[in-house]
């Protein structure tokens, strides 16, 4: 992960559940993340798949990923490019997973209500701002631990370069 990102602002509302991030009809029938990708978002918004680009970044209201705890409603966005997602507030398994699979997310409420749809977005991670139309507003810098597995791309690729670089354990 790039400690700054800049993107194109997708915006959604409050509640916007697992279902909706990725659609459940196809949680056992879709397995690799490419095709995963092109169902991205379609049931809040049928061209997103097909407009967004690298770190692009989704901005939403409250309860961000409630719903069902798949993995797919995270691993959707990653695959098809999304740099981050900020929200009000995010449901805690989908905060996990996102982090889990090397997708950021950022709780900031201040910024939610002034970005409009297409806005450019900058976040700096490591120093917790996010900037928009010259404006900063701030959020915690992710944690060490946090701010490692999203460097490494996900939890299982940080727990491995751990362990490798350990005598104990030999994967």
């Amino acid at each position: 992960m790039r400690d700054v990102i800049t993107g194109r602002v997708w915006k959604f509302g409050d509640d916007v559940n697992t279902d909706v991030i990725f659609p459940g009809k196809y949680t056992y029938t879709i397995t690799d993340p490419a095709e995963m990708a092109r169902h991205a978002m379609e049931d809040a918004d049928s061209s997103f798949a097909g407009h967004v680009q690298k770190d692009d970044i989704i901005v939403a209201g409250r309860n961000y990923g409630c719903g069902s705890s798949r993995e797919q409603a995270a691993l959707c966005l990653k695959a098809v490019g999304v740099g981050a997602v900020i929200a009000k507030s995010c449901d805690r398994l989908y905060f996990r997973n996102a982090h889990n699979l090397g997708l950021p997310i950022v709780i900031c409420p201040e910024v939610v209500g002034k970005v409009a749809p297409g806005d450019m977005l900058s976040i700096s991670f490591s120093l917790g701002k996010l900037t928009h139309k010259g404006q900063e507003y701030c959020f915690p810098p992710l944690p060490e631990e946090v701010a490692g597995i999203l460097d490494a791309g996900g939890l299982v690729p940080y727990v491995k370069a751990k362990f490798q670089k350990s005598d104990r354990i030999q994967i």
